[in-house]
């Protein structure tokens, strides 16, 4: 998965990769149900994907990933309420990156072919340093956020977002570059 090949559902280590998700799924109903201060988020979240999540970096349950192994967190991050992190084929968020409410990161998706629709295709998104993400905005795979770029609430971004510039939209569009 690493490599961004598709994964199919007949694949032989498909197993394992369901194994992940259960441990996810389970790990993530838990943190959300239970977690009462940023701390508690920041440790069982550092749990889900591996690796200790930097004590700058504040997220907000509920949150929500399938899969979590493949999100990197820089430090002074800021993750709002309710946000959807579907990270199979990656997703990496730099160092003071702001992501509001309802943000969806999708790096995921399936062929428009209806008999291969069941497997998935890999892209990683990248959210460079500083950039800015507005509430219920949603972030296609393969797409990189600029440094210090900002994403209008409720965009739906599916092409990269050049650095410095405010996107908005269905599908987002350059309105200002700053």
């Amino acid at each position: 998965m690493r490599a961004g090949e598709p994964l199919k559902k007949e694949d032989k280590e498909y197993s394992k990769f369901m194994e992940v998700v259960a441990r996810t799924i389970r790990l993530c109903s838990e943190m959300n149900a239970s977690a009462t201060d940023v701390n508690q988020v920041r440790t069982k979240l550092s749990e889900i994907i591996g690796t200790e999540i930097d004590e700058s970096t504040a997220i907000f349950p509920p949150f929500y990933t399938n899969f979590g192994k493949f999100i990197s967190l820089g430090k002074n991050v800021f993750i709002n309420h309710a946000c959807s992190f579907l990270d199979l084929g990656g997703i990496t968020i730099e160092d003071a990156v702001m992501i509001g409410p309802r943000v969806n990161l999708t790096s995921e998706n399936h062929p428009l072919d209806p008999t291969d629709r069941k497997t998935v295709i890999l892209q990683a998104i990248v959210i460079k340093r500083n950039a800015w993400i507005g509430a219920g905005a949603t972030i296609l795979p393969g797409v990189t956020i600029g440094e210090n770029a900002i994403v209008a609430a409720g965009a739906v971004v599916n092409k990269d977002v050049p650095a410095n510039t405010i996107v908005a939209g269905v599908p987002a569009k350059i309105l200002k570059v700053l």
